[in-house]
Order: C-alpha cells, then structure tokens, then sequence
C-alpha cells in the first residue's frame, strides 16, 4: 500500500506542477483552463467509483458476500468527494468562461443527481439499525442510480449544453495538445493509485464500523463491554472473514 500511496504523492505533485506551471496557458481560455488539471481527473472518478459501487452491490446481492457490502457503503464518502471536487471546481472554471458559477446544465445537473445519489447511499444505510439490512438497501439504491452515469457521459451529445464536448478520448485522437495532455495523464494517475490505496484499507475501515456499530447495540451480554475493544473487534472480525468466505 506504501508503494501505491507514493506512487499517488509523486505523479499528484508532478501533475500539479506541471499543470500550473511547465504548460503554456491556453489560446482561448487563457489560464482558468488550468482547473482542468484537477475538474476532469475527479470527474472521471467519481463516475467510475459510483460504477465500482453498483457492481459490488449487484454481487453482495447476489451471492450475499459481506465484503461486497463493506466495499459499497465505504465507498460512497470517497465518490461524494470526488463529485464534490468536481462542481466545485466546475463552478470556479465556469465564472470565467460562462460568467456565472452555476448554470442548469445537463452535464452540471447530471453530475449533481450523482452527489444527491452518494448521498442517499450513506443516508439509507445509516438509517437502518441492522448494518447488513442498510447495506443491501444502498446497494439496491446504487444499482437504480447507475442509469445516471451514461446520462452524465452523453449529456454533451444528447443535448445542446454550455459545456464543452470531449477533450480528452481514450479511442481515437484528443483534442488537447499533447504539450497539455501529460500533466493531465499524471493527475489521472494519482487519483486512480489514491483510490486503490484507499481500497486496499476499505475493509479495515467497515470492519471497524461494523464493530463498533456491535458493540454500541443494546443488549449485548454485559461481560463483552468490559473486554478490550481490539481483543474483541479482532476476534470478531476473524469470524466474520470465515462466514464471508
């Protein structure tokens, strides 16, 4: 994980730098283009991350595996942070080149229903006192809320909209210079290894919610709340890995 996380540190900060500093400013949009460097890596992320939680939710359906669970709710806070950085960062690129901070947009709207949506996820599952109930009901909500993603793709496409259509292809050529594009392609680097960083801990973390959320639960034998909390949490966890698997 320490590979993965310096591997995020140094692409992130040779991104930004290049970004802000080696790349010429751009001939329409001059320098508010450099929020790109930052908007379209954690655009892309929090479109995958939404897809990443609906697949693990389809699966924990399914076959009723428990990590599955885990990997859907822990991932909704890192989704919404991701869409978060998005608007915002839309919303500061967008009074330079629109005039205004927000506008109705369909790209702008679609990407909101995404931030409600993650929202919606953590809300429906803190709303059930019985963990694995909420967390069948969030992946329940993620599978609707997956229609959203082609929507946000192919809204440019779909409709007349104030935001730019693809700059960036993965098939076929972009249409940002390549002098323009490498500090880009270092971003999306960083922001793809901090995500596997944090999926590599995002059992640890729903182990620990998911005992504390235990042992908080009335009616529990008195004796389990005088024992050490590590001593239990791991004994606990160590059962829950073999019923998982």
């Amino acid at each position: 994980m320490w590979a993965m996380l310096a591997i995020a540190v140094l692409t992130g900060a040779l991104g930004i730098y290049g970004g802000l500093v080696l790349v010429p400013a751009d001939a329409l949009q001059g320098q508010s283009f450099r929020i790109l460097y930052l908007h379209v890596p954690c655009a892309w992320m929090s479109m995958f991350v939404f897809g990443f939680m609906a697949v693990q939710g389809a699966v924990a359906l399914i076959w009723r595996i428990k990590l599955c669970e885990i990997f859907t709710v822990s991932a909704a806070p890192v989704g919404a942070m991701f869409t978060l950085v998005t608007l915002v960062s839309g919303s500061v690129w967008g009074k330079p080149t629109w005039g205004t901070y927000w506008t109705w947009d369909a790209r702008l709207t679609s990407e909101l229903v995404l931030l409600f949506l993650y929202a919606g996820v953590l809300a429906l599952y803190h709303s059930y006192q019985d963990q694995r109930a909420g967390a069948r009901a969030a992946a329940v909500l993620s599978l609707i809320g997956v229609v959203n993603l082609p929507i946000i793709h192919y809204s440019v496409h779909w409709w007349n909209t104030l935001h730019q259509g693809e700059t960036i292809r993965l098939i076929g050529e972009s249409k940002l210079h390549s002098s323009m594009l490498w500090p880009l392609l270092l971003m999306v680097i960083a922001t793809v290894h901090a995500y596997i960083c944090w999926s590599k801990n995002a059992p640890n973390l729903g182990r620990a919610h998911f005992c504390s959320r235990l042992v908080q639960r009335p009616g529990l034998p008195e004796r389990r709340f005088h024992e050490p909390l590590a001593l239990y949490r791991d004994r606990l966890f160590r059962g829950f890995v073999r019923s998982a698997l």
